[in-house]
C-alpha cells in the first residue's frame, strides 16, 4: 500500500486531496484498508515524504520535479502564481524575487522552496521556457535623453528601454512595435528594438492599428487575393441560372443593421392554399465564388471571420465580394442557398428543402424601419412583415419551452465624428425586428444540421457543428449561490437546468441586477466552439445545430455550405477529410475567440475615450464587481465600466466579504453588494493605462 501511495503523489506532484478522496482513487474500500491508508500518510508527513495542509489535505513538495506552467502576475505587481499545466495541480506562489525576469503569460519552469510556508505552494522560477510576448506596442517617451517604451498592454508592468540607435527615426510621443527584446538583463530594464512606427498617439488611425497588431488582425489582403477578387466576374451566366430555383419574381427582402455593408440573409414568406406558410431564408452563396485552396479560400481560413470594431470592419472577404457580388443589396440578381419549410400556423415544420436558388431582393430595411411597420401594421411588405413576425414569436416561445436559454447582454451603439471621436453613446435595443431574424436563422442553422444527420445516420458524414457542452456542476452551484445571496431560489439538483435557468432570467428581467445575473449565468455556461463531433447544443437545447446563415462574415458557414453541396448534390469536385474540418473548428473557434477580446477592447477604449472630458459628472451605476481592493461598477447609460477604491470609501473601513459577494463597513455595517444601484462620480481617466476610477455619492 506504501509504495501504491508513494508511486500515485509521484504522478500526481503537489496534488491537494483528502484521505478518503485518495482511498476512493486507489480503490481501497474496506474499512480496514482505509484506517491504514491514513496511518501511512501520517507516517509519509512525519518523514518529511509528504506535507500537510489543513486537517485532511496532503501534499508532495520537496520530492516533486521541476514543474511547468504559466506566470500570473498580481494586479500589484509584488507577486505571482505559476498556474501549473498538469491538472489538479495547485497554483504556485511566486515572491518578486524570485520572478527570474519571467512576465504575466510567459511558460516558465518552477520548482518549490523546500521550505513552506503558509496556505499556497511557495516556489521560484528557474527557467523561462516561452515568452508570450515577442512584440510589444506602446508608446516612446523620453527620459533625461534616454529613450523608453510604455507598453499598452497592461500585464507587461515594466518599460523597455530602447537604445538611440534602435530608434530607427521614431519620435518621442510615437505609437511604435518593438521586437528582439532582450529580458534577461541583470535587474534592469528589457531592451528592444522598434521595427515599426504605427503613428502619432492618440488619433483613430493609430488606435485601430494598435487593436489589429495587439490581436494580429491583417491590415489588408495580399496582392494575390486582391488580383483574384478582381478577376471574379459579377455577370451571372445562363446556365448557372438554370441550374437553380428562380425565385426572382418572389417577394424576397433583407433586414439588417441601419450600418451594415454586407448583408447576408434574405427571408420571404407565402400563405398557400392549404392554411400553411411557405417560409424561404436565403443566404447567400459565397461558396460558388471561392474555389477549395484558392488565395481568397485560404486567406479566409487564415482570418476565419469578419472583425467588428467600432466605427471599422477588419472583413474575413475581399470588399468585391463581401459588399458587391455576395452582398444581396436589392434590385440586383444574387445567387443563394435557401432552406424553403412548410410551416404551419403553430410553427410545426411539415417538410422542406435545401437548394441553390437565385433571388433578386425587393427592398433593404433597417431594423428601425421594419419595426415600424410591425408596430404601425403599415408600409412596404406589412403583410408578410407581420406574418413573419407571428412566425417567428411562436418558433421563439416553443424553443424555450423546450429548455432554450434566452441570455439578455446589453450593447452598445456609438456616434463617431469624422475623425472617429465618440459623439455620443446609446444602448441597443433588441425589438421584435431583431428578434424575428433571430428566430428564422436559427431555424435554418437548425434544419441544416438536422437533416445531414437524419439523412446520413446510418453512414455519418463529416460535418462542422455548432455545439455547446453542459455546464461544469461546480460552476451551477456557483451560480446558485451567487442568486441565493440575492434572495433568489434556484434548484441546481434538477435534471432540467437550462429550464431553471431560464426561470430565474425570466424573474429578474426587470430588476435592477437583471444584467448582472445573466452575465454571471452566461460565464457559468461553457463556451461554444465549432467542431465535428455534434454534441448538441445545451444553450439553445438543439440536438442538432450547425452555421450556415453568415457565410461572408464567418467561415465555418462557409464550409458548410460546401459541405451541404457535396453531400446533397454528390458532388466530388471538393473533397474534405475528417483531419482538415478538425482544423478548420479549431482555427475557427479561436479566431472567433480573439474577435471577441478586439471588438470588446475596442469599445472599451472608445468608451473610455468619451469619458475623459467628463471628470466629476455623476452617474447611475451597478456594482458588476467586488474585491478585496475596491467595487467595479457598470454606468447604466452607456455601459462604460470603472473601478471604486476601497481607500477612497472613507466614511468607514470596509472589509471584502467573499461569501456574499459585498463588502461591508466595518463600524457601520452597510453593506455593497453585487448588482446593486448606486450613484458614482467620475474621478479619473487613464487612457494610456485603460483605467477608469469613481468615488461613490452618498445613495
Amino acid at each position: 500500500m506504501k509504495k501504491n501511495v508513494k508511486k500515485f503523489f509521484g504522478d500526481n506532484p503537489g496534488l491537494k486531496i483528502k484521505p478518503r478522496e485518495l482511498a476512493h482513487k486507489l480503490n481501497y474500500t474496506d474499512i480496514e484498508e482505509y484506517a491504514s491508508l491514513k496511518e501511512i500518510l501520517y507516517k509519509l508527513n512525519k518523514q518529511g515524504y509528504l506535507d500537510r495542509q489543513g486537517k485532511r489535505y496532503f501534499l508532495a513538495l520537496t520530492t516533486t520535479d521541476d514543474l511547468i506552467g504559466t506566470f500570473q502576475l498580481s494586479r500589484e505587481g509584488t507577486y505571482g502564481f505559476v498556474l501549473l499545466n498538469e491538472m489538479n495541480l495547485k497554483d504556485v506562489f511566486i515572491p518578486e524575487k524570485y520572478f527570474n525576469s519571467a512576465i504575466q503569460g510567459d511558460l516558465v519552469k518552477v520548482e518549490l522552496l523546500s521550505k513552506q510556508r503558509g496556505k499556497n505552494l511557495e516556489g521560484r522560477i528557474i527557467e523561462v521556457v516561452e515568452r508570450k510576448h515577442t512584440e510589444v506596442i506602446g508608446k516612446l517617451v523620453k527620459r533625461k535623453n534616454v529613450f523608453f517604451v510604455y507598453p499598452d498592454n497592461n500585464e507587461i508592468q515594466t518599460d523597455i528601454y530602447i537604445p538611440n540607435e534602435f530608434l530607427n527615426e521614431a519620435k518621442s510621443g510615437d505609437k511604435v512595435v518593438v521586437s528582439e527584446i532582450k529580458w534577461d538583463t541583470n535587474g534592469l530594464n528589457p531592451e528592444g528594438l522598434i521595427t515599426q512606427i504605427l503613428g502619432k498617439d492618440g488619433t483613430y488611425e493609430v488606435e485601430q492599428k494598435l487593436i489589429m497588431k495587439q490581436f494580429s488582425l491583417p491590415f489588408e489582403f495580399s496582392d494575390k487575393v486582391n488580383e483574384q477578387a478582381a478577376g471574379i466576374n459579377e455577370a451571372i451566366p445562363d446556365n448557372e441560372i438554370k441550374r437553380r430555383i428562380d425565385l426572382r419574381d418572389k417577394n424576397i427582402f433583407t433586414i439588417d443593421p441601419d450600418d451594415a455593408r454586407d448583408f447576408d440573409d434574405a427571408v420571404s414568406i407565402e400563405k398557400l392554399d392549404d392554411g400553411n406558410f411557405e417560409l424561404g431564408i436565403h443566404i447567400a452563396d459565397v461558396s460558388h465564388f471561392i474555389p477549395k485552396n484558392s488565395a481568397i479560400y485560404k486567406e479566409a481560413i487564415d482570418r476565419a471571420t469578419s472583425v467588428y470594431l467600432v466605427g471599422n470592419v477588419v472583413p474575413m472577404l475581399p470588399e468585391k465580394l463581401s459588399n458587391n457580388i455576395c452582398s444581396l443589396v436589392p434590385n440586383r440578381d444574387r445567387l443563394t442557398y435557401s432552406v424553403i419549410a412548410k410551416i404551419t400556423p403553430v410553427g410545426r415544420v411539415l417538410n422542406y428543402k435545401i437548394a441553390k436558388t437565385i433571388i433578386n431582393s425587393k427592398r433593404r430595411f433597417t431594423y428601425e424601419e421594419a419595426q415600424q411597420v410591425l408596430e404601425t401594421g403599415e408600409g412596404d411588405f406589412s403583410a408578410e412583415l407581420l406574418l413573419l413576425d407571428k412566425i417567428a414569436k411562436i418558433l421563439r416561445s416553443a424553443r424555450i419551452k423546450k429548455g432554450s436559454i434566452n441570455f439578455i447582454r446589453p450593447e452598445v451603439k456609438f456616434e463617431l465624428s469624422d475623425e472617429g471621436i465618440p459623439l455620443s453613446i446609446k444602448l441597443k435595443h433588441i425589438k421584435d425586428s431583431n428578434n424575428l431574424i433571430e428566430e428564422l436563422m436559427l431555424l435554418a442553422n437548425q434544419i441544416v444540421a438536422t437533416h445531414i444527420n437524419k439523412n446520413f445516420g446510418n453512414n455519418p458524414l463529416p460535418f462542422v457543428y455548432r455545439v455547446h457542452d453542459e455546464p461544469e456542476d461546480e460552476k451551477i452551484l456557483e451560480f446558485k449561490r451567487f442568486v441565493s445571496s440575492l434572495g433568489y431560489n434556484f434548484n441546481a439538483r434538477t435534471k432540467n437546468k437550462s429550464k431553471e435557468l431560464q426561470k430565474i432570467l425570466d424573474e429578474v428581467k426587470d430588476s435592477p441586477e437583471a444584467a448582472v445575473i445573466n452575465e454571471i449565468a452566461i460565464r457559468s455556461m461553457a463556451k461554444a466552439i465549432y467542431s465535428t463531433d455534434n454534441i448538441g447544443h445545451y444553450g439553445l437545447g438543439f440536438k442538432y445545430y450547425s452555421h450556415f446563415t453568415s457565410p461572408i462574415r464567418r467561415f465555418p458557414d462557409l464550409i458548410t455550405h460546401k459541405l451541404l453541396y457535396k453531400y446533397l448534390e454528390n458532388d466530388s469536385a471538393e473533397s474534405y477529410s475528417l483531419k482538415e474540418l478538425d482544423n478548420i473548428c479549431n482555427q475557427s473557434s479561436a479566431q472567433e475567440r480573439n474577435a471577441v477580446s478586439a471588438e470588446r477592447l475596442s469599445v472599451k477604449l472608445k468608451q473610455i475615450e468619451f469619458l475623459k472630458d467628463k471628470i466629476g459628472y455623476e452617474y447611475d451605476a451597478i456594482i458588476s464587481g467586488v474585491t478585496n481592493f475596491g467595487m467595479f461598477i457598470q454606468v447604466s447609460e452607456n455601459l462604460a465600466e470603472g473601478l471604486i477604491k476601497l481607500r477612497d470609501m472613507q466614511d468607514d473601513y470596509y472589509i471584502f466579504d467573499e461569501m456574499h459577494y459585498s463588502i461591508v463597513g466595518r463600524t457601520s455595517k452597510q453593506r455593497y453588494r453585487l448588482g446593486d444601484r448606486v450613484k458614482v462620480k467620475l474621478q479619473r481617466v487613464d487612457e494610456e493605462r485603460q483605467e477608469v476610477d469613481f468615488i461613490l455619492m452618498k445613495n
